[in-house]
């Protein structure tokens, strides 16, 4: 069991992380945690990862964190997550976790991206306008919020989407070197794409759910804020379901 933790969003008074659980190079699930410090969110998105993959331990595996199980509260110390993810490596090749094998199933995007970007750029260069930002402080920007100082390197649609909503979220006079930098929109939607997937959720489910939580049929009208919100409330449903489906399996047991 290997587990990949990233900080994916930063502000001040705010900080995401994700924390992501792998067994041979086969995703076992992954769960976001929201905080002041990174170290509080972190310890949040452990516990959930945690009681994600409790359910999928067989009974014959000894779990040394008693919280970690299906339907208990999440531990309150950073060591209950590794304990219990440990624990799921332990489980036999013959019952790989539920999550894992449902994640198989991923809903298409009902809308795909457009092909004309040119209203985007139009929006970026009048918000890099009213921010009285020139191409060096831009590259200052994109080097810390995408990893490289040009805009022409931002080929994939929901990256600049992320872009544009991060410039009309920042104020006039803001600094580039340390001005809130976007939520990754990819590293958002692929998690996405897995939790609905270990939900068994089709793209009829997923629109409806959107519609229910934001009156929207697809994600790309969500901004950022709303589709880390949605992926929030996707693993609730995710974790409300375990318990449930736990007991579903020990009743013939007995």
């Amino acid at each position: 069991m290997q587990l990949q933790v990233r900080l994916v969003h930063a502000e001040p008074g705010q900080r995401v992380v994700e924390v992501t659980a792998y067994r041979q190079g086969e995703t076992l699930g992954s769960a976001l945690g929201e905080a002041q410090t990174a170290e509080e969110a972190e310890d949040r998105a452990r516990a959930r990862l945690a009681k994600q993959l409790a359910p999928a331990i067989p009974a014959t595996v000894a779990v040394p964190i008693a919280k970690a199980g299906p339907g208990s509260a999440p531990a309150p110390m950073p060591p209950a997550a590794p304990a219990a993810a440990q624990a799921a490596a332990t489980a036999s090749p013959a019952n790989p976790p539920a999550v894992a094998a449902a994640a198989a199933e991923r809903p298409q995007e009902p809308e795909p991206d457009p092909e004309d970007w040119s209203s985007e750029l139009a929006q970026i260069d009048l918000q890099l306008g009213r921010l009285s930002w020139q191409r060096e402080q831009e590259g200052v920007y994109l080097e810390r919020a995408f990893g490289h100082p040009s805009r022409s390197r931002l080929t994939a649609y929901a990256d600049l989407q992320s872009y544009l909503q991060a410039l009309t979220a920042l104020p006039a006079g803001s600094d580039p070197t340390s001005a809130a930098v976007p939520l990754r929109r990819r590293d958002l939607l692929a998690q996405c794409d897995l939790l609905l997937g270990q939900l068994g959720w089709d793209a009829q489910q997923g629109r409806h759910c959107l519609d229910q939580l934001f009156g929207l049929s697809s994600r790309q009208h969500l901004n950022d804020t709303q589709l880390l919100e949605f992926n929030m409330q996707l693993e609730e449903k995710l974790l409300a379901a375990k318990p449930s489906a736990g007991a579903g399996q020990a009743s013939p047991a007995t």
